[in-house]
């Protein structure tokens, strides 16, 4: 009976050995090394959507910054990014290349809606991460049936009902115009607005115009909302056609109360080149701290971001929130391959990535990151502001859970 005993004992001791053994090794799917941790990246350096290139080129920056610091649990990023031009079939054919070719870990960012959509099934089925895609469409919080695919900003439909809200308290006789791109991307900020309104809408909407990402320009949508009679503008454009839809509106004398949405709302990118005179007065939604804003030029969180953007993004704009959104955004998946260890498979990047409960340096006071397995929305809050002709000056409560 002792040596049995004794012998249950030994084997029991080696059963914990080789569990404690297994606890402690690596896990690596394609990707991830001792060394490296390759992640991808879409974005449109080039096409219509060429202002957002500015994103790509500070998560670029961030991850240099990471590197000098000895990288990610030892690992160095190998930050892959290519350049899609905003086309849905160049974004298949780029992504191809960086699970397929490449091998990455991951595809972190990749912007656009339609674009998105066209990778959202494949991703999934190859079982890689899309991970923090940087587009509002509500379709990015379906863990259920797309457990490899994660939001990152608030959606657009719950943006587009905050200004419907606005308009509804400030202004309940308003005849509001409508400008969106004729893709899931505008027609996700057009139902959420539209659901907002509920009945009230099918009066108050007297004009709703649409653009293809083709177009040259949207000057002639603009005069046509301008003969609607509206007084009430709600544009749903990507920063070329909002830059355009501001200078037109000003040229042709239209002054109607003016709602941009918020991915457009970049002085640098947008309202310069529409002229910062011309866009007095319009309203956003906000929940990264704007860079032309006083209020936040000051403290560590600030002087953090201006250290980094002279020693690793000189060249970026110090007035663009692109590069605050880019920097913020990196600093997300930062902080998700931090938590993820040693165990480098996509499976355990898609849980740590549902496992996030945070605050970040240049998000909004009252805005938070905070996901679990059944929340793929990251960021839920946002607070309106309004242009007076130099930064966006916020007013009113945060909106959102």
């Amino acid at each position: 009976m002792k040596l049995n005993y004794f012998g249950l004992v030994i084997a029991g001791a080696a059963t914990v050995m080789i569990a404690t053994s297994a606890l402690g090794q690596k896990k690596y799917d394609p990707g991830a090394t001792d060394k490296e941790i390759k992640v991808g990246h879409l974005n449109p350096y080039s096409g219509p959507a060429s202002a957002y290139g500015a994103i790509g080129k500070a998560i670029g920056a961030y991850f240099d910054k990471v590197n000098a610091e000895g990288g990610i649990n030892g690992r160095m990023v190998k930050f892959i990014s290519l350049d899609d031009g905003y086309n849905p079939a160049k974004t298949v054919e780029m992504t191809r290349k960086l699970v397929e070719e490449d091998e990455v870990l991951l595809v972190f960012q990749p912007l656009g809606t339609p674009s998105n959509s066209a990778i959202h099934k494949y991703m999934n089925t190859k079982k890689v991460p899309q991970l923090f895609v940087a587009t509002g469409a509500t379709k990015w919080g379906d863990p259920k049936n797309f457990p490899y695919t994660m939001g990152w900003q608030p959606s657009y439909q719950s943006e587009a009902k905050n200004f419907a809200t606005h308009i509804l308290e400030t202004k309940p006789g308003a005849k509001i115009a409508i400008l969106y791109q004729n893709d899931d991307y505008g027609k996700d900020y057009l139902k959420g607005f539209e659901d907002a309104l509920g009945d009230k809408g099918k009066t108050m909407i007297v004009s709703k115009v649409t653009y293809e990402v083709t177009d040259p320009t949207v000057d002639s949508q603009i005069v046509s909302l301008k003969a609607s009679g509206a007084d009430t503008f709600f544009n749903v454009t990507t920063p070329k056609f909002a830059a355009q839809a501001i200078k037109k509106a000003a040229e042709i004398g239209w002054k109607p109360t003016h709602y941009l949405n918020s991915v457009s709302s970049s002085v640098a990118s947008v309202l310069v080149p529409a002229g910062v005179e011309n866009a007095v007065g319009i309203y956003t939604a906000n929940y990264i701290k704007d860079p032309t804003d006083p209020q936040f030029q000051k403290g560590k969180e600030w002087d953090d971001w201006l250290a980094w953007m002279k020693k690793y993004h000189p060249s970026g704009s110090l007035t663009d929130n692109f590069n605050v959104y880019g920097y913020t955004v990196a600093q997300a998946m930062t902080q998700v391959l931090k938590q993820a260890g040693d165990n480098l498979t996509r499976d355990n990047v898609m849980k740590q990535s549902a496992n996030l409960d945070m605050t970040l340096p240049m998000l909004l006071p009252g805005v938070n990151v905070k996901t679990g397995p059944d929340d793929f929305y990251p960021i839920e809050r946002e607070q309106l502001g309004r242009f007076d002709g130099k930064t966006w000056v916020l007013f009113g409560k945060v909106y959102g859970r």
